[in-house]
């Protein structure tokens, strides 16, 4: 993965609030922060405000963990605000959640970093069980949903909230819209909403039923959200 791809506009604002289910709002909010009761709060996402209303590869990503911890554990934006700041300082990057080695390879620095920040215990990335640094609950599963390049960057993102799908999202692979095995979910979902069977739809993209019938339940259930 090029530092090229990593900052290449994928989405609107919309879209991208789409795929990862939150509120275009609040998105927006994590992208170039905002106003609130007449205190001016900066993004959580970027360095600093930039007037744009597309999301990089690289925002979408670092948004995804955004929403794990905000649906999961209600996460004060002060503290993530400063704990990615922290990051940033230590990696030299300005998308350090990118990268799989503060997860796997270096989680004193984590550690660290969560600690200046003062993240509520309830809150951590990592904690110390049986004196080693393991991953939390939400860490993990954040972890477990980026399909993580060989350079160790993120590659792809399973946005299906069943771990068993085959779903993928990649920024190489149909404009970085959902697909399975190289067919966009959403061509799957039109042709069964024509009336043709999975079978049917499976010879005609080269895909398995079962194929099929992963790409419609994503679909069903994304449409529902």
């Amino acid at each position: 993965m090029t530092v090229s791809v990593l900052n290449r506009e994928m989405y609107s604002e919309a879209e991208a609030a789409r795929l990862l289910g939150v509120p275009q709002g609040t998105l927006h909010y994590w992208l170039e922060g905002g106003t609130r009761r007449k205190k001016t709060y900066k993004p959580i996402i970027r360095v600093e405000p930039q007037g744009s209303r597309t999301v990089t590869w690289s925002e979408f990503i670092e948004a995804g963990l955004l929403r794990q911890y905000r649906r999961e554990h209600r996460v004060p934006m002060a503290e993530l605000r400063a704990f990615i700041d922290l990051l940033r300082e230590r990696t030299g990057s300005p998308y350090p959640l990118v990268h799989h080695k503060p997860f796997i390879y270096d989680r004193q620095l984590v550690m660290e970093a969560q600690d200046e920040a003062r993240l509520d215990a309830n809150f951590c990335l990592v904690a110390v069980v049986r004196d080693q640094l393991i991953l939390t609950p939400a860490a993990r599963d954040f972890v477990e949903r980026v399909v993580w390049g060989e350079d160790d960057v993120a590659a792809g993102w399973k946005p299906h909230s069943d771990p068993r799908s085959p779903v993928r999202i990649a920024p190489d692979m149909r404009f970085g819209l959902p697909a399975i095995s190289g067919i966009s979910t959403e061509a799957v979902w039109e042709h069964a909403e024509a009336g043709e069977d999975d079978e049917e739809i499976a010879e005609m993209f080269g895909l398995t039923p079962g194929e099929v019938r992963w790409a419609l339940a994503y679909e069903t259930s994304s449409r529902a959200a």
